[in-house]
């Protein structure tokens, strides 16, 4: 049995993971450990206390003692916030207190798109403005080309986290860029895991979710790899030999 341990910010979307679970099949678990954000608000103040250590301790040691093997901050926002060095730190932070490896949702994004082999992404954020050039700043500074922006200007993860498929969907649409190779769609407060498909096959092109991403992160910490046609080209490509 794989135990794969994740620190959810709020009740938005966390019942993406037991569907990822569910999907993944087999000998993997997968254990959800919410900490109270409030609303989520979409500011990078509040955002900043959202991930601070000391919030993330508190709360990862449940997951030890459920016997996970790795950990993963399932916030984008929460880490990008910090740049690309302040949310390595914090990854760092983490797997020292959780004695076990770690990372962070902004990461799990960069290093799915090296996986399979694309340069160059689209962007669909649920967030305002600001804080959706703050994650293509991120990207960047991983090597990750952005060719076009989305902002859907939600106040709020409480607000992200009403939405539906068709709104999903429409975000990614509007995202889509013809020279991008693939949509990232960044916030975990957006149920995607039962959209992975669905997206791909209207835009032609791969989708990466973020409690996707997240997920395969963990996996990856683990040296595992899983084949999941459900959860997108993600979870069924060969990994990309990088030269």
């Amino acid at each position: 049995m794989t135990a794969l341990g994740f620190l959810y910010p709020g009740r938005f979307a966390e019942d993406d993971y037991p569907r990822i679970e569910q999907l993944l099949g087999g000998d993997i678990r997968v254990d959800v450990v919410c900490i109270d954000v409030g609303e989520g608000a979409h500011r990078v103040d509040a955002l900043r206390r959202t991930g601070e250590p000391e919030r993330l301790a508190a709360a990862v040691e449940e997951l030890r003692l459920a016997g996970v093997e790795t950990v993963v901050w399932a916030s984008t926002a929460g880490s990008f916030v910090h740049g690309w060095e302040g949310a390595r730190d914090q990854v760092r932070d983490l797997a020292r207190t959780a004695g076990m490896p770690a990372s962070s949702t902004s990461f799990a994004f960069v290093h799915a798109a090296r996986e399979i082999g694309v340069r160059r992404v689209a962007i669909g954020a649920t967030y305002p403005a600001d804080l959706t050039s703050l994650f293509t700043d991120f990207l960047r500074a991983g090597g990750v080309e952005v060719t076009g922006v989305r902002a859907a200007g939600a106040a709020s993860a409480t607000e992200v986290g009403t939405w539906r498929q068709e709104d999903v969907l429409t975000l990614a649409r509007a995202a889509d860029d013809p020279q991008a190779e693939a949509i990232l769609l960044p916030d975990t407060a957006l149920r995607t895991a039962g959209y992975v498909p669905l997206l791909e096959k209207s835009l032609s092109k791969p989708v990466l979710t973020a409690n996707q991403v997240t997920a395969w992160e963990a996996l990856r910490l683990t040296d595992r790899r899983v084949n999941a046609p459900e959860l997108g080209t993600l979870f069924t490509r060969e990994p990309v030999v990088q030269v």
